[in-house]
């Protein structure tokens, strides 16, 4: 494959591999196992298993291969291993290099069920866990000690959209021998570069973005071959957190027109924030490429765009931000984002309904916050939806 093609191709041919019938789409191999010619091959590929070669689809398929090597020339990482949702990628990620005594420093603003990990999971099996603030670094600077192993991060929080100084956290964490785990999903890959600024493994679900169309659950985690292979993959095919080759598959077709779906669905994420700026029903918009967003320099030196979501705090509280979204027409009332359709959804009572109060109080999960995840639609038609949605708070 050419090192010199841009990220459009990349997206579009990379990791291809076709069989002896020379079909146009990539193949899906529906197999749990594959066979050998003699005894004697079985035994050295379960030796040594060779770079273009397979033993069971917990372990690894063709068409999962496909979808790894192409996420993987997109991002200009070594390696990357998919798995059967973002949240077993975070799982994976974190449990497969981390054991008992072991200290990871976490910025506090996180989805809530990579929140579980940390809090719940973590901790149970002896792992000790330290939240911070992430956009303060004097926090990561006292946090992190020479011990710690992980320091974990959403590099644009949910729901909030904090951004954090990802090039600046690595730094501190690497002078301490940690390595820095990042989980990339509202950056996207189209407009982050997170190796690039310092980030040892990155995380998506590729769920959101990269299927993008409402149809597969899935998740990849990237970095070095030596911790996806020697680290991470040792955990997740003993486990059972592998993509399945149908899932892969679709990923592969929803990485054709993932530039162009991300570029249309952040120009009107972009414009949505600056037309209900204004708005006398709204008290915040929040947009990281705003210049009223507290990190807008940061998120400009480390992001393409702004991202595809926008998160808006409506007047009323709860029940106003219930009269809104009941009065959307063209957004739907969905808990995922990412996808073509354009959703919405209510943090407070759905995504991270589980936090204590206080703590959905100081990461700013007011009673009206909405998460607004613009989708391919016309921006005109989804700027006057959500104004005419707005009159009826």
């Amino acid at each position: 494959m050419s090192k010199d093609w841009n990220p459009r191709t990349k997206l579009v041919h990379a990791g291809t591999r076709r069989s002896q019938y020379g079909e146009v789409a990539e193949a899906i191999y529906l197999t749990q196992g594959f066979v050998y010619d003699t005894a004697e091959q079985a035994e050295a590929r379960f030796i040594e298993i060779g770079e273009d070669e397979f033993i069971y689809a917990r372990y690894g398929n063709p068409t999962v291969r496909m979808f790894e090597e192409r996420i993987a020339a997109l991002e200009g990482a070594e390696d990357a291993f998919a798995t059967a949702s973002g949240m077993a990628a975070v799982n994976g990620a974190l449990v497969s290099m981390l054991k008992a005594g072991d200290h990871v420093v976490s910025s506090r603003a996180l989805f809530g069920s990579c929140l579980y990990i940390l809090e719940e999971i973590l901790t149970r099996y002896g792992v000790e866990v330290t939240f911070v603030d992430g956009t303060d670094l004097d926090q990561w600077r006292a946090a992190v000690r020479d011990h710690t192993k992980a320091v974990f991060l959403e590099t644009v929080s949910n729901p909030t959209l904090e951004v954090i100084d990802l090039k600046s956290v690595s730094e501190i964490a690497h002078a301490k021998g940690a390595l820095v785990l990042v989980d990339n999903v509202f950056a996207t890959p189209v407009f982050s570069r997170a190796f690039e600024n310092g980030a040892d493994v990155v995380i998506y679900s590729a769920t959101k973005h990269i299927d993008g169309q409402g149809r597969c659950l899935g998740g990849v985690v990237l970095g070095s071959k030596d911790f996806i292979r020697g680290t991470l993959e040792p955990y997740l095919k003993h486990t059972g957190g592998s993509m399945s080759p149908f899932n892969a598959w679709v990923m592969l077709k929803g990485m054709e027109t993932l530039d162009l779906r991300c570029r249309a669905q952040a120009e009107s994420a972009q414009a949505v924030a600056e037309a209900l700026q204004a708005h006398a029903k709204v008290k915040k918009v929040i947009y990281p490429f705003l210049d009223s967003h507290p990190q807008t320099a940061i998120a400009k030196a480390q992001m393409e765009k702004g991202g595809t979501v926008v998160s808006v705090e409506v007047e009323g509280g709860q029940e106003g931000a219930f009269r809104f979204l009941n009065a959307l027409e063209v957004f739907t009332i969905s808990n995922n984002l990412g996808d073509a359709k354009s959703l919405v959804t209510h943090p407070a009572t759905t995504t991270h309904q589980r936090l204590p109060e206080d703590q959905k109080q100081y990461l700013g999960i007011t009673p009206g916050l909405v998460r607004v995840s613009l989708g391919i639609e016309s921006t005109a038609d989804l700027i006057a939806d959500l104004e005419q949605a707005l009159a009826a708070i």
